[in-house]
């Protein structure tokens, strides 16, 4: 049966993005519908060495490159003073709290270089769009995809919105990369709030911070840097925007906000300002842009893909984003949810089953990944622990550089293990600082 296109994505952002290059650079038929004008603004604005792999496979790594985003070498963990009663027995070094890595420490398949990028999401999301489009992709911004009709099973139809009239266009298959708009997630009513995280964010840009003043080495300035706060489940990420901007963003639970009832820039001072190094050196600098509110940060699928579907990025699957996640996953799910869509049209096969093996892989990783992020959140000291010994330096700094689509990571069981074992001794010298958020299975993928 004729249809309008191959393939229909909803969402413009890197995870369609990618998605419609693989797809066009196959000889499909892509479009893609945005429902806003690029560029525009996004958080989300660090990246991880996972994303250098696919950047290289669909032919963009040279104009990323050549943007002169500023490079992500590492990254970097502070907390409020000096913690030598922290150390334990277990542990085979002094550790003072404070947490570093490199990213060339560990080779990496498929990556070529020991940095990538801290990015302006309104000119990276443009470039990887653009990109889209220059492969072969059809791309339509300001087109606002209103629902999805599976009803016919040889195709798929989806109602697009541009300005006062709405049009049908038809497709053999449909991916979901509407992000945090969550379209099929919503229309199929397979969306599953996060009992665990509720984290909320408030963040601006500032210029002339003094990046220096909380990094332990001139090399880690180039790092996203992690700051702790003295609040349980609290922390500020510090990443560089341009040589003279800085991305500063708090995230709390949600609570923690409605509790306060008090405006952005009071919630942000106030939580700031427990780290009088960290707001010592944001009153010298010059605030740039408003405050910008996140929420609704964690949320899973019961279904990733189906007869004709699959969803990818944020649209299948959203968690607290402390370890600069999101494009990662966003640019990975699109390289594998591509591999399975190809297979299906040379097998002109579009039922569920044909995408078992992207379903299979976008579950393990997120599974892995919410347990680390678990395991942060419970005891972040551990994870400060673990980055610093060496017996375990290399299987954490796998998990940054964004490699977690594998059985059981080494870092994670052993990690497992120990906040086992502090959580059930009150005696610890850790035990104290156990955070509120217990460490939990997945609740879809387990």
């Amino acid at each position: 049966m004729k249809t309008d296109f191959d393939v229909i994505i909803v969402g413009g952002g890197p995870a369609g993005s990618t998605a419609a290059s693989y797809l066009a650079r196959e000889g499909l038929s892509v479009a893609v519908f945005e429902s806003e004008m690029f560029p525009r603004p996004h958080v989300g604005e660090s990246l991880v060495p996972a994303t250098t792999r696919v950047l290289i496979d669909i032919g963009a790594m040279d104009k990323i490159d050549a943007a002169g985003f500023p490079k992500k070498y590492g990254a970097s963990w502070t907390t409020p003073g000096k913690h030598s009663q922290l150390n334990s027995p277990a542990l085979s070094f002094d550790f003072d709290g404070h947490a570093a890595v490199q990213f060339g420490e560990r080779d990496q398949e498929g990556v070529d270089r020991p940095y990538t990028y801290h990015v302006d999401r309104s000119k990276f999301d443009l470039i990887l769009l653009k990109h889209a489009e220059s492969c072969g992709a059809n791309v339509f911004q300001g087109a606002r995809v209103l629902k999805v009709d599976f009803d016919d099973p040889s195709l798929v139809k989806a109602s697009v919105r541009f300005g006062p009239r709405t049009v049908d266009f038809s497709a053999r298959m449909f991916v979901d990369a509407s992000g945090r708009q969550t379209l099929l997630g919503r229309q199929r009513k397979v969306k599953v709030a996060d009992e665990v995280f509720d984290q909320y964010a408030i963040h601006a840009w500032f210029e002339d911070l003094d990046r220096t003043a909380l990094a332990a080495t001139p090399e880690e300035t180039e790092n996203i840097l992690i700051h702790f706060l003295p609040i349980s489940d609290t922390w500020v990420w510090q990443i560089p925007i341009t040589d003279r901007i800085t991305s500063i963003g708090v995230v709390t639970q949600k609570h923690q906000f409605a509790e306060a009832n008090t405006d952005r820039e009071k919630f942000f001072w106030k939580y700031v300002r427990t780290r009088p190094d960290l707001a010592e050196q944001l009153k010298k600098a010059k605030q740039v842009t408003e405050f910008r509110p996140e929420g609704d940060y964690s949320y899973s699928m019961k279904e990733v893909s189906g007869d004709r579907f699959v969803m990818i990025g944020d649209a299948a699957r959203f968690v607290d984003p402390i370890f600069s996640s999101g494009v990662s996953i966003a640019l990975s799910t699109a390289r594998l949810a591509a591999h399975d869509i190809v297979a299906a049209f040379k097998d002109d096969n579009f039922e569920k089953a044909q995408f078992a093996e992207y379903e299979r892989l976008q579950r393990l990783g997120t599974k892995n990944w919410y347990e680390f992020i678990s395991i942060y959140y419970r005891l972040n000291i551990l994870f400060g622990a673990f980055v610093q010994d060496p017996r375990y330096r290399l299987d954490v700094l796998q998990l940054l550089q964004g490699d977690m689509y594998e059985e059981n990571p080494k870092a994670l069981a052993a990690m497992r293990e120990v906040v086992t074992e502090v959580e059930n001794d009150p005696g610890h010298v850790w035990h104290p600082y156990l955070g509120n958020l217990r460490v939990a299975l997945d609740p879809v993928t387990a």
